[in-house]
Order: C-alpha cells, then structure tokens, then sequence
C-alpha cells in the first residue's frame, strides 16, 4: 500500500528568493528549540519563510510536519479542532477534543507549523504550552505579529529582505535579495528591466524597507509604469500616511502605505470588486464571485475582466488553471475594513449565506436525491460541495450572528459533510443547537423538524443513543406527510440506535415503514437503506435466509441509486450476514467490495471499520499476509482520527492474527490492551472470546505465565500491543489452535436460558411468552449477551449456544 504523506505542506508558487542564511539558523533552532516564533509585521514573509523551513524539515521528524492555517478563523474556540482537522481526528463521545489531540501527539515525532496566531495569540499561546508539556518529542513551530510569550518559546525576528548599500556597486546592488526579489517578479509579470532601471529599482526597495508583499505588489505594477514612476508615487504615499498611526512601528506604516498605494490604484469598479471579494473565507471560483459580487455598479459582464485585473496585480492570487481564486491574508483583512467603511458587510455577508445555501442545497440535491444520475457527476458535486467548507461556516457564523436561523437551518441540512458521508457527524451537533438555541418566531415548525432529523445523526454519532431517539421521535412528529426524503432517513437512523440498545422488535416496524415510503416515492436510495435496515434486524433474530435476502436486494437499490456509500453499507451487511453463517471466504469478498468505494469517498471511519473485518476474517481464513496489511492500515487510519474505539476493534483483531499464527502471547498481549481501551472509553470488557482465549493460554504456556502476560498488556499502549503483533517474531504456523471451552461462564442463568432459546430462532416475544417476562426484558438480556461473548448478532448467539449444547452431549 501507498504510505501516507508525511506532510500537508503547499507547493511554492513562484520562486523562493533569498534568505538562505535565515533558513540555516532556523532550521539549526528548531531543532534544538521545542517553540519557534517567527514574529514580524504583516508582509514581512513570515509564512513563506516558515513553510520552506518546515519544508527543509521533513525528513527529520517521522511523524510528519503539519500546517495548521489560522488566518480564517475568528474563533479562539476552532483552534483545536483545526488541529485536530488538520491530523485527522475527530471528536469523541465524552472526552474533550484536546485530549483526543495530545493522546495523539504523545508519542510522536512530529513537527506542527501554526499560521498566523496573531488574532488568537492568548489561546495559541495556552494550546501550545500544554501540547509541549504533555508530548515530549513534539515541536511547534509558530507565526504571529507578537509572541505566544510562553515559557519554551525562543523568538525570532523576521527582518526584511537584505537591502543594497548606499555605497554598492552595481554587481553588489543587483545581488541584494530585495533587489533580486523584485526582479524576479517583475519578470512573472511580463516586464523586462534593464542594468538602466537598476538605481530606480534600489530607491524602491530602500523605500519599501525591503518587505515582501510590499516588493510584490510593486513589481506587479511594472506593466503599466516605469520602477522610477512606481518609486516616486510610493514616495509621496508614505509622506501622506506618517501623521497617522503613530504607535504602529515604521515597517507597518510602510506596509499599510503600500497595500492602500496598491488599492488606491485600482479602477473604481476594482475597488469594489476587491473589498466584496473579501467575504469569502476560502478560495472562491469565478461563479461564485459572480453571484455574491454582482451588484451596482458591477455588472456580471464585468467579473472576468475587473477579476483578471486583480490577479495581474497581486491582489487576488490563483491556482494554475485559473479557476480557484483566493486573497493573500493582509490583503483581504485590509479589504474588509474598506467594506466595513463603504457599509457594505451586511449586505455582502447576507449575501454570502445566501448564495452558499443555494449552491449548498444544488449540490446536496445533485449527490443524494435526484435519480439516474451518473457517479462521476454525483461525486463532483460531493467534492464541490467539500470545497466550501470554509464559507460554510463563516455563513453559518453569520446566520447565528445575524439572527437568520432559517437560511441557518437550510444551510445545516443540506451539507452532505453533516450526514454520515465523509464528514465529521459530530459537528452539526453545536451548529444545529445554537441556530435552535435562537429566536424561532418567524421559522416554520417543518424545518425546526427538519433540522431535529438532522441534529438526531449527530447525536447518534456522538453515542448519545436515547438523546438521539429522543430527537428523532420529535422530528417525525413535526414533520409533514408528504416530507418523504427526511422522514425515511429518520425512520433508516432509528433502525440503527434501537439495534445498538438492543430493541430489534421496535427496529423492525422503523425498517418496514421507511421502505414503505421509499418504494412509493421511487427513492433508491433509501429503498437501500431500508432493505439494509431490514436485514440487520433479520440478522439479530438469526434469520439467516432473509437476511442474506434483504441484503442482496439492499445491494441492488444501492447500486440503481449509485452513491458509493450506501453501496459500500450494503456490501458490509452482507459480509456481517456470511460471517455469521461461517462462510469467512464470502464475508472477506463482501467486506473487500466495499473498500474502494470508501476510499473513493475518503471516508476514514468508515474505511477503517471495514479493514479491521476484513483482518479478522482473513485471520481466521489462515491469509496472513492479507490481514496483516489490513489490520495495519485500519490500526493507522484509526490512530490518526484519534478513535479509540476503532483501536481497540483493531487489537481485537490483532488478537486474532497472533493466535492463528501460533503466537499466543502476542493474541494475550493484544486483547489486554483491547480490553483496556474499551474500559477507558466506559464499554463492557469481558467476554467469553476473551476468556476462551486465557483458557487455551493457561493450557499451553501455564497459568503464571498467562496472567503475567495479562498483566503486561494491561499497562501496554496499543501502539506497542500492535507492534509486538505487526513487527514481532512469532513462531511458525502450526495449523490452527484447537479452541477450548471457558472454564467459568460469564452469563447468568436467565442469560444462558435465553441464549438456548435462539438457537430455535424464536423472537423477543416468542421468548418473552415462555419465560413469562416481559419482551423489553429479553431485549435488554440479548443486549448483554452481545456485551459479554463480544458478539453483534442473535445469529452468533445462537451457534455459540449451539456448540456449547452440542460439546456438553458428546
């Protein structure tokens, strides 16, 4: 398999200039420092030159170096879970986010660069501090106007670029960075300079103090006027502009004097372009500027020409293909103060959410709802959809700010990445509840319960099962009849939270009616999602034989729908229906069907958990190479999210590994450290797997040695529990290791009773009627038999139960 990146670091868009002695003593510090600083005034470089540091640095940290980009949040409370983004994890029920981060960073040798902390410094600075106290082989590498001002922070001062002589030669002039800088730039912008504009260009860089952006923005200018034109009019600039801000240090005043110089000489229309287009918080393509810029005095006609105008002076900066646009970070908040003083932020940022919200419900409709509609372009718009995250939430921020909770609400149901497709379901569970949290007056009951449905999928991802049924019941409640896409998606979600609280009979009537609806209205989509829902409950009862037939026409819906998710769920339920009936080699092909469709998707989580099945199965299959590699990668995709949950499913199926190869020490070591990460996240630990396993341990390597072993893999990290599975020696395969029975039952009597009771494949109420309680009772007995024997189907009750019958016989 590809190894991951080791980094997240942007390619250079144009040439680095100079400063080569400044990389060799930075890169020199950060080594021996665990906080660097580099502080200047905006326009001094200070990004571009921490990201070629960061970039010469690669190959020392293992880990990686990781960007965490600032500037667009105004937030001190998004600090974290940027980091956390930007590593690949995500939040977990009950644990707060920093600790899911600093667990993380522990043990790694990693370097985290972050971009501008000026405008949050307080909590840059807090959040630093406690990541190099409590990760000891971490570094940070920082940006800021000021210093974080923390006790392990050494400061270095960005200066500006070397600047010539007054008494140079022309060879020495010309060899000066700022010198060499803004020629280079010049040259980008189609202008060729003789050795005759030489002194013009040196009074312009002893006049501009040699700060980057300001050399940028004045070399850009070359098109249109001579160096010596460009150093006269900066000249006079600067006089205009000494008398004000007499606190800020010199080079700030030089860089305001160069950025309002550069603004000053746009065209009027430019002008308004420029400070409209700083309401987007990222990148930006031409439709959109269109629709969220286009007003008096600019027509639609105009954008591309005014656009193109912009990017030929510096001010808006794009990709190669000149179809993503974005502003440098002084530019835009220098634009935003002018759109503050022409009073035009209101109306732009209403604007804004708007027009986010109509592209939002474009694509959302595009990817899930409309029929016949090819992958290809199902995933474009997916993938458009991904790309506005950053304006999503600044147009959320508004709507909250604003008081518009309907276009909030909107907004919120209709961003695929707050459904359980490749985004991070945890976060629509804050913004749903502070728009909730609002004056809803003037917002009608059907979307309040629109924004319920969706408010409940996050509540489920965060294992807050009852809140999660709790919400869902509401929003069925205030839905309309005729509301068919929202009210079957709550119908497929309480399927899923009543099978995990152990309430298959109240699932069953959820599954069917959701499939009801979904067939009346044609939506393929749900139809799968239904016949999956059906299927599992199927699957719990032990009704083998209708489950595998649920499944496969579960399979089919998905695939007449063709979004790879629901495809990629059907499959797995079909893989759980083969590996319940003990048909490994089914269940691996089932389980591996799914895997491209969720790389396809980026979906981690989702990946990670079809990984980890397949290890275990192709474990037990004797296929250990293939397990090997996918309990590894589903292990580091878990890891980097930060899940323990998926971490210890991983060590359950290292376990399994080990004991199939013959290295029952290892398969001890593993479920110690399993069970350990289970009771630290609150779920039940023992099982009968796990204490058939010490069984065939004490057998073979004696009861001293077993529980020492135990002992071990108690205070073992699962990163060294894995290793000593993934990397150890182990012994020879020797065949498979013939199981032996648990020596002591962890069921209680009643619990052993009902386990018989379904190998005859009878349901709860069947059940329920000859034991003469009530079926609530047998659903909560069945769901902690799943708990204790680590099992997730009455199917696999029920061969246990079968096999235990069946021993005590012979």
């Amino acid at each position: 398999m590809p190894q991951p990146p080791r980094h997240n670091l942007p390619a250079e868009p144009n040439r680095f200039v100079g400063r080569e002695r400044d990389l060799d003593d930075l890169c020199a510090l950060v080594a021996e420092n665990r906080v660097v600083t580099l502080c200047g005034v905006g326009g001094i470089g200070k990004t571009r030159l921490a990201l070629r540091v960061a970039a010469g640095l690669v190959p020392a940290y293992p880990d990686g170096v990781w960007l965490v980009e600032l500037a667009r949040f105004g937030r001190a409370e998004l600090v974290v879970p940027e980091i956390a983004r930007v590593l690949g994890m995500s939040e977990e029920a009950g644990r707060p986010l920093f600790d899911t981060v600093t667990a993380r960073l522990r043990g790694l040798r990693c370097l985290l660069l972050l971009d501008n902390c000026e405008h949050l410094v307080d909590t840059c600075a807090e959040v630093t501090a406690r990541l190099v106290a409590d990760c000891p082989r971490l570094s940070v590498m920082t940006t800021s106007r000021e210093p974080l001002r923390i006790a392990s922070e050494l400061i270095w001062r960005v200066p500006p670029l070397e600047l010539p002589d007054a008494d140079s030669d022309d060879a020495e002039s010309a060899d000066a960075e700022s010198v060499q800088l803004f020629m280079d730039r010049a040259t980008a912008a189609g202008t060729r300079l003789g050795p005759g504009s030489l002194p013009d260009i040196v009074r312009l860089c002893q006049a501009l103090d040699g700060l980057p952006l300001a050399l940028e923005l004045a070399a850009a200018r070359t098109s249109l006027l001579s160096p010596g034109q460009i150093a006269d009019r900066i000249d006079d600039r600067f006089s205009l502009l000494t008398t004000g801000g007499r606190t800020a240090p010199a080079r700030q005043r030089t860089l305001l004097a160069a950025v309002e110089w550069s603004y000053d000489l746009l065209s009027a229309k430019e002008q308004v372009l420029l400070r409209r287009l700083s309401v987007f918080a990222g990148g930006f393509d031409l439709d959109l500027a269109e629709q969220v810029c286009v007003e008096r005095p600019i027509s639609r006609a105009q954008i591309v020409d005014l656009l193109g105008g912009l990017v030929d002076k510096s001010l808006v900066l794009c990709d190669e293909s000149r179809t993503r646009y974005w502003l440098p970070e002084t530019i835009k908040r220098y634009a935003l103060e002018r759109l503050e003083q022409a009073g035009e932020r209101e109306v732009l940022r209403e604007r804004h959410l708007d027009v986010i919200c109509r592209l939002q419900e474009r694509h959302f409709v595009t990817e899930m709802i409309e029929s016949g509609v090819p992958w290809r372009e199902r995933l474009r718009a997916l993938t458009a959809s991904k790309s506005l995250l950053d304006d999503r939430r600044v147009a959320l921020d508004w709507a909250a700010e604003s008081g518009n909770v309907p276009l909030g609400l909107r907004l919120c149901t209709t961003s695929t990445g707050l459904l359980p497709i490749v985004g991070n379901l945890t976060g629509i569970v804050a913004w749903i509840e502070r728009l909730l949290s609002l004056d809803l007056t003037h917002v009608p009951d059907e979307q309040i319960a629109q924004a319920k449905a969706y408010l409940s999928y996050g509540l489920e991802a965060r294992d807050e099962l009852g809140r999660s049924l709790e919400v869902a019941e509401q929003s069925l409640a205030g839905l309309s009849p005729d509301n068919e896409w929202v009210r079957c998606g709550m119908h497929s979600l309480m399927v899923v939270v009543l099978l995990r609280m152990g309430r298959a009979d109240e699932a069953v009537r959820h599954a069917e009616e959701g499939l009801a609806r979904a067939t009346r209205s044609g939506d393929a989509w749900n139809q799968a999602a239904g016949l999956a829902g059906l299927s599992a409950v199927a699957l719990t009862r032990g009704r083998l034989r209708e489950a595998q037939r649920l499944g496969e026409e579960a399979l089919a819906r998905a695939r007449q729908h063709g979004h790879r998710w629901i495809m990629a769920r059907a499959a797995a339920q079909l893989g759980a229906v083969a590996e319940a009936r003990g048909d490994l080699v089914t269940a691996k092909a089932q389980y591996e069907m799914a895997v491209p469709w969720l790389r396809e998707l980026d979906g981690d989580a989702d990946l990670a958990r079809c990984l980890a099945r397949i290890g275990r199965v192709a474990a037990m299959l004797h296929e250990f190479g293939t397990a090997r590699e996918r309990l590894a990668a589903s292990l580091a995709l878990s890891r980097g999210a930060g899940q323990r949950q998926s971490v210890a499913r991983c060590l359950a199926g290292l376990s399994v590994l080990a004991e199939h190869e013959g290295d029952l020490e290892g398969a001890v070591l593993a479920a110690a450290a399993a069970t350990t990460l289970r009771e630290s996240i609150g779920q039940h630990s023992a099982t009968i797997r796990i204490e058939e396993l010490l069984g065939r341990a004490r057998a073979k390597l004696g009861e001293g040695r077993t529980a020492a072993l135990w002992s071990r893999g108690r205070v073992m990290s699962p990163d060294d529990a894995a290793r000593h599975v993934l990397e150890g020696k182990r012994p020879a395969p020797r065949g498979p290791v013939a199981a032996e029975p648990a020596k002591h039952s962890l069921l209680t009597a009643r619990e052993q009773e009902i386990a018989s009771l379904l190998t005859r494949g009878l349901s709860n109420r069947a059940i329920a009627e000859e034991l003469v309680i009530s079926p609530a009772t047998v659903a909560r007995h069945i769901a902690n038999i799943m708990e204790k024997l680590g099992y997730t189907s009455r199917a696999q009750i029920a061969v246990w139960a079968a096999e235990r019958t069946s021993r005590s016989s012979a």
